[in-house]
């Protein structure tokens, strides 16, 4: 089988959004939690092959391993991130520290360059105690789908790092998704920083629907992108 990610939702310009990839990858491996690793950017508009086997899925572009996905058979340390009521969040995405400084405008999760309809628009803010939150306005095209809980459990948990000064891309994500959003549902998004080793950020991530259930839970590796030298 073959899976190709459009354009609309890019990462970066010219790759696939780390965690709308994974769930993609993620569909049809159980409702119990999934670890989908990047090993590649996902090139957009381009036919992956999809391979499946007894230990999940893996995605090729030709002989270029680009992600594989594994069912978990525990939830082992995958934790909630406690919420905030949705008036809240929607104060501290007023304060994403995206609006002045982007590494990644045109992101289909959390760009500040994508319209409504067309990019999902988490612009998750900081708390100050390690947490950021933001709220997800579900459209219709993103309802009853998986892989955009999948989605919005990426981005509020890169942002609880310092993402606008040093750029980094999903490498790791574990989730569960237990439900789907509907349309024009407000559902809170929230991550939390779990701390920093050289090239690599751990964080954690969750997203609740309006009446406060738990749609999903996440951990995720980060990878900073190496720097220029100046």
């Amino acid at each position: 089988m073959t899976l190709t990610v459009g354009t609309r939702f890019r990462g970066p310009a010219d790759s696939g959004n780390g965690g709308y990839v994974a769930g993609l990858l993620a569909d049809g491996l159980g409702t119990g939690p999934v670890t989908v690793t990047l090993r590649h950017p996902p090139p957009l508009e381009t036919s992956l092959e999809t391979t499946r086997d007894d230990g999940g899925v893996r995605l090729h572009d030709g002989a270029t391993l680009v992600a594989e996905a594994v069912a978990e058979r525990e939830d082992g340390d995958l934790v909630s991130v406690p919420p905030v009521p949705v008036d809240e969040a929607r104060a501290a995405a007023r304060t994403y520290p995206g609006h002045t400084k982007h590494p990644f405008p045109e992101c289909f999760v959390c760009g500040t360059t994508r319209a409504h309809g067309d990019g999902m628009r988490l612009f998750p803010g900081r708390l100050g105690d390690g947490r950021t939150a933001c709220v997800w306005d579900v459209e219709p095209t993103e309802a009853r789908a998986r892989e955009f809980v999948w989605a919005a459990l990426d981005c509020p948990g890169g942002w609880a790092a310092p993402l606008e000064g040093r750029p980094m891309v999903l490498g790791r994500l574990t989730a569960q998704v237990l439900d789907t959003a509907a349309a024009a549902e407000a559902c809170v998004a929230m991550g939390d920083y779990q701390g920093t080793e050289g090239r690599k950020t751990w964080t954690t991530s969750s997203v609740y629907g309006a009446d406060g259930r738990l749609l999903g839970r996440a951990r995720a590796t980060w990878i900073a992108l190496p720097q220029p030298p100046r």
